[in-house]
């Protein structure tokens, strides 16, 4: 098996042959559902770091590995699930495949749906069908079964999503940025008085700030980590900046730091 061409039915015997009670690997075997769990967000991460590497150098390389790591998440869970007989991979697929289908009557039945809007509309329709569906035809919040677990800006993104699909959003982003601009104020308002206010109001400038975000057809999560990686390179340029002076940070002064800034930010054009 281990010499034949590589396909999915070869990763699963791998995968079987690890969680073999008599051969498998010690660490493997040790595994459970909530056990892998941190390991599958890592790898999910690791994935959008590769897609970021490789849409700015043109080497896709390192996501074809990554993307192998995180299918090899969706294995593992399936081979849990055979063990308990409870699902296989076979059955994951199958579930995957009828609600692709069943959201795409446009693509696999006679529904038209000509715009990106009436598309979306769909998609969030049959979603909340099936949210209704697990939960016996009762009543049901819009927003169940929104993982708590999601970053807390991806979360605040489909909450509101959520919310603007039922009707209950704001109807421009001119709107969404008067409501930023009036947060801001609060903040500045609580900036020095009542610590605990001031906590309550970022928070409500940081969800308007997603609204923002969300109006602008842009993903909040993804925003800031690019922001973070471009701080990072700044930082790093101003580093080896404090470096070649022969100084430590400390013995910087402000302005010499922001000068260095300053040359960072130009190095980038």
């Amino acid at each position: 098996m281990l010499n034949d061409k590589p396909s999915i039915e070869k990763l699963r015997w791998i995968m079987a042959q690890l969680r073999d009670p008599a051969i498998g690997c010690p660490w493997d075997l040790k595994q459970d559902f909530a056990t892998i769990v941190p390991h599958t967000i890592e790898e999910a991460y690791e994935v959008a770091d590769a897609i970021e590497q490789a849409l700015s150098s043109g080497d896709f390389s390192e996501l074809e590995k990554e993307l192998g790591d995180l299918l090899f998440q969706v294995i593992f869970y399936s081979q849990l699930g055979q063990e308990r007989q409870e699902f296989d991979f076979d059955s994951v697929v199958a579930a995957v495949c009828e609600k692709l289908i069943r959201r795409h009557p446009h693509v696999f039945a006679d529904k038209s749906l000509a715009t990106d809007a009436e598309i979306k509309a769909n998609w969030e329709n049959e979603k909340a069908k099936e949210r209704q569906a697990k939960n016996n035809d009762q009543p049901l919040s819009i927003l169940a079964d929104i993982p708590n677990s999601l970053p807390a800006l991806s979360r605040a993104a489909k909450i509101q999503k959520r919310c603007a699909h039922v009707g209950f959003d704001w109807h421009s982003i001119d709107d969404v940025f008067a409501k930023v601009q009036e947060e801001v104020t609060e903040v500045e308002h609580e900036l020095h008085d009542n610590p605990q206010a001031l906590a309550e109001e970022l928070g409500d400038l940081m969800f308007a700030v997603v609204n923002l975000c969300r109006h602008a057809k842009q993903d909040p999560e993804q925003l800031l980590r690019q922001a973070n990686t471009k701080f990072t390179k700044r930082f790093q340029q101003v580093e080896q900046q404090v470096s070649a002076a022969n100084k430590a940070f400390t013995e910087h002064t402000l302005d010499e730091l922001e000068a260095y800034w300053q040359v960072a930010k130009k190095e980038e054009y």
